[in-house]
């Protein structure tokens, strides 16, 4: 019953997503080039194999903040990046 669930989230999500954009969301061209680039040329591709509890969380996070899958990656990293950081400056690791 919890899968099913959680896919109904999930198609929910994608059903949004395919409709038109809403207004909080920039539709000038120019304006989206300020924010990534036009081509994937420089650019690593990392991937990975998550659970849908993991997915569940992602599609959620994508909402509330309003990013893409590659932004919140970026954010997600530079945060842990910075924690590690920190605990290294203030302890023997």
């Amino acid at each position: 019953m919890k899968a099913s669930k959680a896919s109904a989230f999930l198609q929910n999500m994608n059903v949004g997503q395919e409709q038109a954009a809403p207004s909080s969301v920039p539709t000038d061209p120019a304006s989206s080039k300020d924010r990534r680039p036009a081509t994937r040329q420089g650019l690593k591709h990392i991937g990975g194999y998550l659970d849908r509890d993991t997915v569940e969380k992602v599609a959620v996070l994508r909402a509330r903040l309003g990013l893409d899958n590659s932004e919140l990656i970026t954010l997600a990293i530079n945060e842990l990046h910075g924690k590690q950081k920190a605990k290294r400056a203030f302890s023997d690791q």
